[in-house]
């Protein structure tokens, strides 16, 4: 069987986790997305961060407020029930991952590409790489 084209994958950003059809723009990285929104809260904290980070000069410009920037929740900072709810979240993006790389292997099996050489670059063995990807049993 092919792999799927980008079309037919159900992609998503690894960050909100929201699908392709609900975000303008979505980036690829290596088997995670990005979409032009995070990416513009990313701006907007870098953003904040070096305004508060510069050394005001005499003349300085007015203060501007940014909107709040909602920030990412740590364990450290966050209950029990607040990390079991982001569970989910963590485990949607490691499964878009598994599918992606999934997909990646079906390219270059679609190419030709020996088990073995698949194995060797995810660092184990063929019967592993084949195991887990062939879709057979």
């Amino acid at each position: 069987m092919p792999a799927p084209t980008l079309a037919e994958q159900d992609l998503r950003c690894s960050f909100c986790t929201k699908p392709k059809d609900e975000v303008a723009k979505l980036i690829a990285g290596a088997g995670v997305f990005i979409c032009n929104e995070c990416v513009q809260l990313c701006a907007e904290m870098l953003k904040e961060i070096a305004e508060s980070e510069a050394t005001p000069a005499p003349q300085a410009v007015p203060d501007v407020k940014l909107p709040e920037i909602p920030e990412v929740p740590w364990p450290d900072a966050m209950t029990d029930q607040e990390i079991l709810d982001f569970l989910p979240r963590i485990a949607a993006v490691g499964a878009q991952v598994d599918a992606n790389l999934k997909v990646w292997v079906e390219r270059l099996r679609d190419r030709g590409v020996t088990w073995a050489r698949i194995g060797a670059a995810l660092g184990t063995t063929r019967q592993s790489a084949w195991e887990k990807f062939s879709g057979e049993e």
